[in-house]
């Protein structure tokens, strides 16, 4: 806990209780000594008749050091719920031997009939109390009105989706757009209002000249713009393609890359890093790490999140710029700018993440390039699966790649394989913790998902 500072320190009243529900302490930092204090008693008697002893009181203190750091409880202790059962006379008898499997057990104790015990499905999600003020909900006020939603959306829904005006293309769609929809236009044309941002739609339009087609994180390694401005940016110059060989990446205007044969080296390839001892690496020893992993899931309220801040139109025209030591270190030039490993495959360095999303052309390895040229010149058909490629190209790729990353990981880190342990198939062991991720950091977060999934990209122009 003490090594990430956005973790909260928990307490939990019966640690031996998996249903026990903790208390959360927030971390601040602090000025402050610790000091040790021993007390030493001397007792002396007295030679007279009765013999009464008097006790001599010393006090020894000494600074052992400075205290940075200090978690404090603040919150509300939330329900805890213990499992237990109420029999006809109301005593109460626990469960726990009953509910919980400390040991691998057999058919019987999953068959025996106990009384019904259900933990609750969740906890409260926060423990500090909030000033309500008896203020009625927006949606009760005369002459409102529930924003318009299909039947499709109602699940979860907690407001109607800003629309970015984005198009979206199919692969088996007949026609391409030529032009963006005029709602992006004027969206766009509100908030262009500095020259910044018109630099910024200048140097898009050229990337697009240059190249018809990009995926997202490409272009945030080529110039630097707010996330908040390229989601309105995109829509304008450019189309969304959601199935087939160039899914998940935007298209210029007019350009139809079903129709251009040299389109091929602008497809997209899923790649995904191979975890497995057939491999000689475990997913929990892999160098690279998951972005997102359901093992590292934080309930919520054991997780410090900064505050947000709602960003608005006039925050969009003043340019976005943030406050803080992280605008002060990067100059405007590159404060959003991504890495370029974020989109670029090259020999001797690994992804930064176990999931990939790459175009043919970021491939910069020669033997990727010659898997991909097999057919130049003699492309005849694009199909949905391997668009201007022929059959089965992908899987060829990415079995040489994998090839490629296990032995980067055999060079760079001889200690994940151990010469001298093998398994009972030949297969080399690892013996290597996992190691800290190879990508620094980056100053700035566009995003709590991943980059890397088409799904989240697509929620953001919906």
């Amino acid at each position: 806990i003490y090594a990430d500072p956005a973790k909260r320190l928990e307490l939990y009243f019966r640690p031996k209780d998996p249903y026990c529900h903790p208390v959360c302490a927030n971390r601040f930092p602090t000025s402050t000594m610790l000091l040790k204090v021993k007390r030493r008693t001397k007792k002396k008697k007295q030679m007279d008749s009765e013999e009464q002893i008097q006790s001599e009181v010393q006090f020894e203190m000494e600074i052992l050091g400075t205290v940075t750091t200090v978690y404090k409880f603040q919150g509300m202790s939330d329900f805890q719920y213990l499992a237990m059962h109420s029999g006809p006379d109301g005593k109460q008898t626990s469960m726990y031997d009953k509910v919980l499997m400390l040991k691998p057990e057999k058919e019987e104790f999953f068959n025996r009939e106990l009384p019904l015990y259900i933990p609750p499905p969740i906890f409260s999600r926060l423990d500090t109390p909030v000033d309500y003020f008896y203020r009625p909900d927006i949606q009760h006020r005369e002459g409102y009105n529930n924003p318009q939603v299909s039947g499709e959306n109602l699940i979860g829904l907690s407001r109607a989706r800003r629309p970015h005006n984005a198009i979206f293309v199919n692969f088996d769609d007949e026609e391409i757009p030529t032009k963006p929809l005029d709602a992006a236009v004027q969206t766009w044309k509100k908030v262009c209002t500095n020259p910044v941002d018109k630099k910024v739609e200048e140097e898009l339009r050229k990337l697009f000249e240059v190249r018809p087609v990009w995926s997202r994180n490409a272009v945030k390694a080529n110039i630097s713009v707010h996330p908040d401005k390229l989601k309105l940016l995109l829509p304008y110059l450019a189309y969304y393609m959601l199935t087939g060989p160039w899914r998940s990446l935007w298209v210029r205007f007019g350009y139809d890359p079903r129709k251009h044969p040299e389109a091929k080296f602008y497809q997209v390839l899923d790649f995904r890093i191979r975890c497995g001892m057939k491999y000689g690496y475990t997913p929990n020893d892999m160098p690279v790490k998951a972005k997102r992993s359901t093992y590292n899931y934080s309930l919520p309220i054991t997780v410090k999140k900064p505050v947000s801040h709602t960003v608005s139109v006039h925050d969009l025209k003043q340019g976005l710029g943030t406050s803080g030591a992280s605008s002060a270190k990067k100059p405007a030039s590159s404060r959003y700018k991504l890495k370029e490993s974020i989109y670029i495959f090259q020999e001797g360095a690994l992804p930064p993440y176990r999931q990939m999303f790459y175009q043919l052309c970021d491939l910069n390895v020669e033997s990727l390039q010659k898997i991909i040229r097999r057919n130049d010149g003699t492309e005849s058909e694009c199909t949905e699966r391997d668009g201007w490629c022929l059959p089965k190209t992908s899987d060829d790729l990415r079995d040489t790649m994998s090839l490629m990353i296990k032995q980067i990981i055999r060079s760079t880190r001889p200690a994940l394989f151990s010469s001298t342990t093998s398994s009972e198939d030949g297969k080399e062991q690892l013996t290597y913790e996992s190691a800290e991720d190879e990508e620094e950091e980056e100053d700035f977060k566009p995003s709590d998902g991943s980059e890397n999934e088409m799904e989240t990209e697509i929620l953001d122009y919906v």
